[in-house]
């Protein structure tokens, strides 16, 4: 820089240094995917962002001052189970503000065709991360199974936002429910018509699924625009196709 910044802007640049770097990684992982392929990607994720995370988090302590534990903030260790479940919260809402608001503004220009269109494609790419970066969390075996599916719709964001059920029908297959979902209830007090999100529904639920266990099919029982009972919104069928290996 040619000339000293002032304190405002040294804060303005350093907020914005954090967002240029999530994109950045975003770009990363979306053109590893794009060259060579999903899976890859993913196991490349895995790798660099391990390396990423604990890089970057130990040069940001060294500056800044606030003390490790075990390779995490000391702040996040010494928070209580309460607190701690409600930054998780914050998270999740922030994540599904931050998706509404990419759709919203595409649409603005575009129209919603153009922007469910890239939606479904942004979720072909992070329903599958999301899935892996679960099995890592929960230290899942490889193929994961029906009962490690059910475990991973437990920690997705989304989990953290809705109310979700799981009805068992077979030693071989379940059903996921999505009982209420915050987008479709906020569209519902405001008068609107739920929104159509099945085609996206279908690349979320076969991509989680399949990350988490490819030999399990995923068939969509009722998503909107489809009519369905007024206790739930969505719900989506799980089944083992190899029968008797349920995992």
């Amino acid at each position: 820089m040619s000339d000293t910044p002032s304190k405002e802007m040294l804060v303005r640049f350093v907020a914005d240094a954090f967002r240029r770097a999530m994109a950045h990684y975003g770009f990363w992982f979306w053109e590893t995917a794009y060259q060579l392929g999903l899976d890859e990607a993913l196991r490349i994720e895995n790798e660099a962002g391990d390396k990423s995370w604990a890089l970057q988090v130990d040069r940001l302590a060294r500056t800044t001052g606030f003390e490790m534990k075990d390779g995490l903030p000391a702040v996040l260790w010494s928070m209580d189970e309460k607190t701690l479940t409600a930054l998780l919260d914050s998270l999740a809402a922030n994540w599904l503000a931050n998706d509404g608001l990419w759709f919203q503004a595409v649409e603005s220009r575009v129209g919603q065709f153009d922007a469910k269109r890239i939606n479904d494609t942004c979720w072909s790419r992070f329903s599958p991360l999301e899935a892996s970066r679960i099995r890592t969390l929960l230290d899942l075996p490889e193929p994961g199974g029906l009962d490690g599916l059910k475990q991973a719709l437990g920690y997705r964001l989304y989990a953290r936002l809705n109310r979700q059920e799981i009805v068992d029908e077979t030693e071989n297959s379940f059903v996921f429910r999505m009982v209420d979902c915050r987008v479709q209830s906020a569209r519902k007090r405001k008068g609107l018509a739920e929104y159509p999100c099945g085609s996206v529904g279908i690349v979320e639920y076969r991509t989680f699924a399949a990350t988490i266990d490819p030999r399990v099919k995923t068939t969509c029982v009722g998503c909107p625009p489809d009519s369905h009972p007024a206790d739930w919104y969505c719900a989506w069928k799980f089944e083992m196709i190899e029968t008797g290996k349920k995992g």
